[in-house]
């Protein structure tokens, strides 16, 4: 079978192309060559079809389908009973081919950029039985390049920048453009770089596409932003070439070559001297045509009057100066002030020293503004220290206030009654002189902090406060007295110098070195043969037994005063009463039962019975507050006959006491100790008839020579039941269901002795009380 080739005619011009390329394809299309040392039994088998054309251009803008070539077999006769088939990239999509004749198109557009070959295979087959007459080859398809393709900045506009006053060739940023033909195949990829706008103060490399800096010493603050624009074109930059451009914006970077200065030589200024510490008077700007961190500024006062009255700080920004008060302001003192400022750059460039110095220098000038100030006192507060037993109309401290104004007008003083509010002190209102007008206690107030008030006579509106501390010294006024429970117990086994009890005193008074307490027996029990006392001199006492055989029979309650002082001048003492009772205990001391005649219930009381003696008690109870009910609301009698004559009994004693005891009473008509008179006469005679008794009466005892050597005056003007001291009468007396106390008969002396001891509170027999 032989083979032939057949050639369009577009392509015999390319023919030199495809002979190389047919060195590329693969043997399945070629046959395999014979090799040196082959066995002679291989031989060289013949191809039955091949393939016409193996390459085609791009980009094809042609109406009809692009011609690429031609499949035969050497087994096609013509009569069509050979079908060609083509399979693999593209088959069917880009390339068709006719089956019967064996030629291949291309229905789209080739683009090599997109893909560069394509890989097929043909095979020849029986239109009948599709049975293959031939093997199946492989071919390709390569896509020539064309030139239509400029190059493209992929990541334009670019933005740079670069440090103003670079010098010439400072390179800014590099650039570089993409052109997507073959770069292997002519010069269709091959780029050259060239500048289109931006000269003269930048330049590029035509091969490398760098953009450099091209005019020395530019000023960022005469221009700051550039616009460049850079073309790349390919074919070498020859005629007929492709090209695209790109956009670099370009700014220019700060440097700190420019100096601050002022924008003022002289700054005028004021504050009023009330101003408080840390006002701010005003702010300076020392101005700098850079930017950022080469325009912050640090200022200073380096010379004037008011360096140590005021003082100067940077704002949050670094760039302004602010001028705050540092010490408090007086007009009348000093009315101005003088500052020499400098503001200077924080941030040098040592490239640029040269164009120094970075800083400069200014003047300030403030003005202090006079205003109405309140008085000011000559102390900012007060300490007054004052004893206790100060007295009243004491001077504790004058305070002073005057008008800091030029007026020096009058000040007038009074304290604010919430510092002081139970009035123990009073200021005079022209000269200030504190004083004390109630009597000072420390243990009830040992501080008093008192606010005095100060102000203007002519501006009541301008008042200033200062603060008085009085502290209240001690004195010692308090007498120490026993602390806790006054009240202790014996067992009935103790033994003579038992400890009893210890006790121990308090004193609100606080001396200085501290509490010292001196304890004894008070003198009317200081020999008692039952108890004595030591003194442990630290503040305490014991209380011990003088001897045995205690017994709740013989006595049940022991009554001990007890005698303390203190130990500062002047002395103080009291005493203090401790009851002691007898109880009857256990081996181990504990008390079991302090009545003389304890009583315990049977433990085996029934519920019953207890639930009855309980009702017992309960109606007793009844009984005898309805007993005294009735008795309370019995009526008072009353004289039904104005004109019955009521004689008082008149009692006569023998004898000191008696009294209502004494059973031999007479009517006082009948007595031989008053003349008689006619007591019928109404109430005139009445009086007539008391007055001469009450003058007998008189009489006898100053010619008496045994009665007492002094008169005895007794007023009765007031008695009755209306007044304080209630009736005097012995008349219904019954009637109260008070129970008297007469204890205090015995504090009367010998004279009411027998008095005493008929009303039964003095025993001749009674145990000691201690």
């Amino acid at each position: 079978m032989g083979d032939r080739l057949h050639f369009p005619a577009v392509a015999s011009a390319l023919l030199p192309v495809a002979l190389c390329i047919l060195a590329l394809l693969p043997h399945g299309l070629l046959g395999k060559p014979e090799s040196a040392g082959s066995s002679a039994l291989l031989q060289r088998v013949k191809r039955g079809w091949v393939w016409n054309q193996f390459f085609v251009l791009e980009e094809y803008t042609g109406l009809e389908p692009l011609y690429i070539g031609k499949l035969h077999s050497d087994m096609d006769k013509g009569d069509g009973s050979i079908k060609y088939i083509l399979t693999g990239e593209g088959a069917g999509t880009t390339f068709t081919i006719d089956d019967s004749t064996g030629d291949i198109h291309a229905i789209q557009r080739l683009d090599r950029e997109v893909k560069a070959q394509y890989a097929l295979r043909a095979q020849a087959l029986n239109r009948l039985t599709d049975r293959p007459l031939e093997p199946e080859s492989e071919f390709i398809v390569k896509i020539q390049d064309i030139n239509d393709n400029e190059p493209r900045f992929l990541d334009g506009p670019y933005q740079a920048s670069v440090p103003e006053m670079s010098n010439i060739g400072t390179a800014v940023i590099q650039l570089t453009a993409t052109d997507a033909d073959d770069p292997t195949y002519g010069n269709s990829a091959r780029v050259v770089y060239s500048i289109l706008e931006g000269q003269p103060y930048f330049s590029v490399d035509a091969k490398t596409g760098m953009v450099r800096v091209s005019l020395a010493d530019m000023d960022r603050e005469t221009r700051e932003n550039y616009t460049v624009v850079i073309q790349a074109k390919d074919m070498g930059g020859q005629l007929g070439g492709l090209a695209g451009t790109t956009t670099v914006n370009i700014r220019l970077g700060d440097v700190n070559d420019n100096p601050p200065m002022f924008d003022q030589r002289l700054y005028q200024m004021s504050i009023p001297e009330s101003a408080p510490v840390g006002s701010v008077v005003g702010r300076i700007w020392a101005k700098d045509r850079d930017i950022g961190v080469n325009a912050e500024m640090k200022y200073s006062i380096i010379d004037g009057d008011g360096r140590d009255t005021f003082e100067i700080s940077t704002d949050p920004t670094n760039l302004f100066g602010i001028i705050t008060v540092k010490r408090p302001l007086n007009f009348e003192s000093k009315p101005s002030y003088t500052l020499k400022v400098e503001g200077a750059n924080t941030k040098l460039d040592p490239a640029f020293r040269h164009r120094g110095p970075f800083k400069d220098v200014t003047i300030v000038h403030v003005s202090v503004e006079d205003v109405d100030e309140p008085p000011l006192f000559d102390s900012v507060a007060y300490f007054i220290e004052l004893s206790e037993d100060a007295e009243i109309g004491t001077v504790v401290k004058t305070v002073s206030a005057r008008d800091p104004d030029a007026a020096n007008n009058t000040v007038r003083y009074s304290i604010e009654r919430s510092s002081d509010p139970d009035k123990f002190f009073y200021i005079e209102i022209t000269s200030g002189s504190l004083m004390t007008v109630r009597s000072l206690d420390r243990e009830e107030i040992g501080w008093h902090n008192i606010t005095v008030l100060a102000m203007e006579m002519n501006n009541p509106t301008q008042i200033s406060s200062v603060s008085v501390a009085v502290r209240v010294l001690d004195v010692n006024d308090n007498p120490p007295s026993l602390t806790h429970y006054l009240e202790g117990y014996v067992c009935e086994n103790a033994k003579a110098g038992q400890l009893i009890q210890t006790v121990t005193a308090v004193d609100p008074d606080e001396p200085l070195g501290g509490q010292h307490f001196y304890y004894s027996l008070a003198p009317e029990a200081a020999n008692n043969p039952n108890f004595t006392l030591r003194d442990n001199q630290d503040n305490t006492a014991w209380i011990l037994t003088r001897r045995g055989g205690w017994a709740q029979q013989d006595q049940t309650v022991f009554y001990l005063p007890i005698f303390v002082s203190d130990g500062e001048q002047p002395v103080q003492t009291s005493t203090s009463t401790l009851t002691i009772r007898v109880c009857s205990c256990d081996h181990e001391g504990n008390v079991l039962s302090c009545n003389a005649e304890a009583y315990s219930l049977p433990a085996s009381l029934s519920r019953g019975a207890l639930i009855a003696i309980l009702a017992c008690i309960f109606v007793l109870l009844v009984m005898i507050l309805l007993m005294l009910s009735l008795r309370t609301h019995r009526k008072k009698p009353y004289l039904c006959d104005e004109e019955e004559n009521v004689h008082e009994n008149i009692v006569r004693y023998d004898d000191e006491g008696g009294g209502e005891e004494d059973t031999e009473a007479f009517d006082i008509s009948l007595s031989r100790y008053v003349p008689q008179v006619c007591v019928m006469g109404g109430g005139s005679g009445g009086d007539s008839n008391v007055h001469g008794y009450v003058l007998a009466k008189l009489l006898d005892a100053d010619m008496d020579p045994c009665a007492p050597p002094y008169d005895s005056l007794q007023t009765y003007a007031y008695e009755g039941e209306g007044s304080v001291a209630e009736s005097l009468s012995s008349l219904q007396s019954g009637t109260s269901n008070t129970d008297h106390e007469y204890d205090y008969l015995n504090d009367w002396g010998p004279r009411f002795k027998k008095l005493a001891e008929m009303y039964g509170v003095l025993e001749t027999n009674a145990p000691p009380m201690w």
